[in-house]
């Protein structure tokens, strides 16, 4: 039995390990961690006779190694052991590889950028749903793309007899695959290949990792090119000065009219409607009204174009796309309205993860706003958020790691209205309290930072933002009715 190693216990590397093991792989998972969730999961994989060893790297100097190293996607593709492994000739996949060797006679949708991919991803796969695909979303967001894979293996787990059912091995769940990518994800995976394959912006963004935006570029590139159709945002300023010259066989949108189209075919909004112009000598078309899509902002009408184009080079009809299009709710954590309270609207944009997404936050929300921003900080340039903040922002309140420094430069742009309050628990009243004062109509908490120095990720972030809201909500609704 060939042996496999999986490094990382997350989500993604419990997937992992699963699929290899129902592939026939003896398998191991490490983890250089250790915590009480890790040990509970350790404990349940053992039943599934999956060996989990916690605080631990694996060892490749003996003479007995691994035929494989499956990576989960938050594991840097560059620390000791993975450089070594490939040194020594072992093969290296991250856990996004692997499952595409499953899926791949599947068709995929895949979708890159380092903002607008998590609500792109969404809607685009609630049009082919509406379209009756069963086409499920996964990899950075939903399910893990293994767990995905895994469900697609279930379906021949009953046919033991492929002589009575000669299909079984060619038959699959799934109609289409639609996957949110990192360039975590993208760099560790070498065979890749989209159908369709979306780049949604370009920012400087996770340079810690990547160490230079030319890296960052080159790694997302390599998604498009292994794409046989390509789709780029025509409005990012960083994709569309390449435009053409790279990418000269793309669909290309604008939410600024056709006069603006990179190319002669593409997507754009003209006259409150997305058209569609598949060749330079085919008419325009109306799609679908873009008042349709409940979400707010200009960046969600890019999403809007990107989702539709790939819908309609799938080849799904217009009254699918319109349907899908009035019923989506839009995505936990990215500008999600939680509550409003005394004409107050509080809004959790935990998503919002470097400046660039925290500007097009504050872009999206009326103003004045009470602005909640802090974590764990990034590598970037902060100057149109800082901009944004001085016209948008009543007060900022500054939570996490990154509160000192944040204070620091809003000192130095003149900005002074902020406060340092630490933590979630102490944001959420003080910005309500501040909300009355400066009367605000938004409290918008949106970080341009990282989670990981409070919590797990933006999602538990998000959450529990959403939960002080409710409580801040209904204790003053008590305090109300007692008076």
């Amino acid at each position: 039995m060939p042996e496999a190693i999986v490094i990382g216990l997350g989500k993604s590397g419990v997937a992992a390990a699963r699929l290899l093991k129902q592939e026939g792989w003896e398998v191991e998972l490490n983890d250089s961690s250790t915590s009480p969730t890790l040990l509970k999961q350790q404990q349940e994989l053992a039943i599934e006779k999956i060996p989990v060893k916690l605080g631990h790297t694996p060892d490749l100097n003996n003479t007995h190694l691994p035929k494989l190293i499956v990576v989960s996607p938050g594991v840097p593709w560059d620390i000791p052991i993975l450089v070594k492994a490939r040194e020594l000739g072992i093969e290296t996949i991250g856990e996004m590889e692997l499952a595409w060797r499953n899926l791949q006679n599947i068709p995929w949708v895949g979708i890159t950028g380092t903002n607008g991919k998590t609500t792109t991803t969404a809607l685009t796969a609630a049009i082919f749903q509406a379209a009756g695909f069963n086409a499920p979303a996964c990899g950075n967001i939903g399910l893990a793309a293994c767990e995905v894979a895994l469900a697609n293996m279930s379906i021949e787990g009953d046919d033991q007899n492929p002589i009575q059912n000669p299909k079984s091995k060619i038959q699959n769940r799934y109609d289409w695959i639609i996957g949110e990518l990192s360039s975590y994800q993208i760099e560790s995976s070498v065979t890749l290949s989209p159908r369709i394959g979306i780049w949604t912006t370009f920012t400087p963004d996770h340079l810690a990792r990547h160490k230079t935006l030319e890296n960052y570029y080159n790694i997302k590139a390599k998604l498009l090119n292994n794409s046989q159709l390509q789709i780029f945002n025509g409005d990012d300023s960083y994709l569309s000065k390449i435009g053409l010259s790279d990418w000269p066989n793309a669909y290309w949108t604008s939410v600024k009219g056709q006069d603006f189209l990179i190319g002669e075919k593409g997507f754009y909004i003209e006259n409150g409607w997305v058209i569609e112009k598949l060749s330079s000598t085919s008419a325009p078309t109306p799609i679908v009204e873009v008042s349709a899509l409940r979400m707010v902002g200009e960046h969600n009408q890019q999403n809007l174009l990107m989702s539709v184009a790939a819908a309609r080079l799938a080849g799904i009809d217009v009254n699918a796309i319109s349907h899908a299009v009035r019923e989506f709710p839009g995505v936990p954590h990215r500008l999600e309205h939680i509550c409003t309270w005394e004409g107050i609207d509080f809004i959790n944009d935990s998503k919002a993860t470097n400046y660039d997404a925290a500007e097009v936050g504050l872009s999206s929300v009326k103003s004045p706003a009470i602005l909640i921003a802090g974590g764990e900080a990034k590598a970037g340039d902060d100057t149109n958020w800082l901009t944004k903040i001085q016209a948008k922002a009543a007060a900022v309140v500054l939570i996490g790691n990154a509160a000192p420094a944040f204070a620091q430069r809003l000192q130095e742009v003149g900005y002074t209205n902020f406060e340092i309050v630490e933590t979630m628990e102490k944001a959420v009243p003080k910005s309500a309290e501040l909300a009355k004062l400066h009367q605000a109509s938004v409290v918008l908490l949106s970080p341009a930072c990282a989670s990981f120095d409070q919590y797990p990720n933006f999602e538990i972030r998000g959450d529990h933002f959403r939960q002080l809201c409710l409580i801040e909500q209904n204790s003053g609704v008590r305090s109300q009715n007692s008076e």
